[in-house]
């Protein structure tokens, strides 16, 4: 499958990896690809978050919030508001009980070279071809990379859609 990869998507894929490195992730999930495709401002990835009027450092830190809070979205935290469920809070009580990032999923201290896509991410990778062959394409770059995290349900798809970028609204700006 990578064969179909342009440099740009090849480059993510690669970054991802490293992000993952970075925070001493035990797997490659979709958030890594979503930080992976910021790293990249030139990327087509990036130039349609941009020309949504997206500014690729709040996504970062938006990105960055999700993984702090072991994946709960604000979206999330605010279904669980209505039941009375304070996540910050119990955020804050998790940190002080077991440190800073606590949630954010380290695979505690073991530093590796290889690290295996999540299950998640390989989906990704299976909707970025689905959606190149329906788009009528023959590479996969880093906007279909974009469009199947926005197609797919999680924590990716979450921030991207607190900044109005979804499936439709990429597929609209790649037709």
């Amino acid at each position: 499958m990578f064969e179909k990869f342009t440099a740009d998507a090849r480059e993510v894929v690669v970054e991802a990896q490293q992000d993952a490195i970075r925070l001493d992730s035990e797997r490659i999930d979709p958030l890594h690809l979503l930080v992976a495709l910021l790293h990249f401002p030139e990327s087509k990835a990036a130039r349609l978050l941009t020309g949504f009027g997206v500014a690729l450092d709040d996504v970062a830190a938006e990105t960055a919030r999700v993984r702090r809070r072991g994946g709960i979205t604000e979206a999330d935290a605010e279904a669980l508001g209505e039941f009375g469920i304070d996540v910050d809070a119990i955020l804050d009580r998790v940190e002080q009980a077991h440190g800073p990032n606590a949630l954010a999923g380290g695979g505690g201290g073991r530093k590796r070279r290889h690290i295996p896509f999540a299950d998640e991410s390989k989906k990704v990778l299976q909707v970025c071809l689905k959606e190149v062959i329906s788009l009528g394409g023959k590479e996969l770059g880093s906007e279909h990379i974009l469009l199947a995290l926005t197609a797919l349900r999680g924590p990716a798809a979450d921030v991207l859609a607190r900044f109005d970028v979804d499936a439709r609204r990429v597929r609209q700006a790649l037709a």
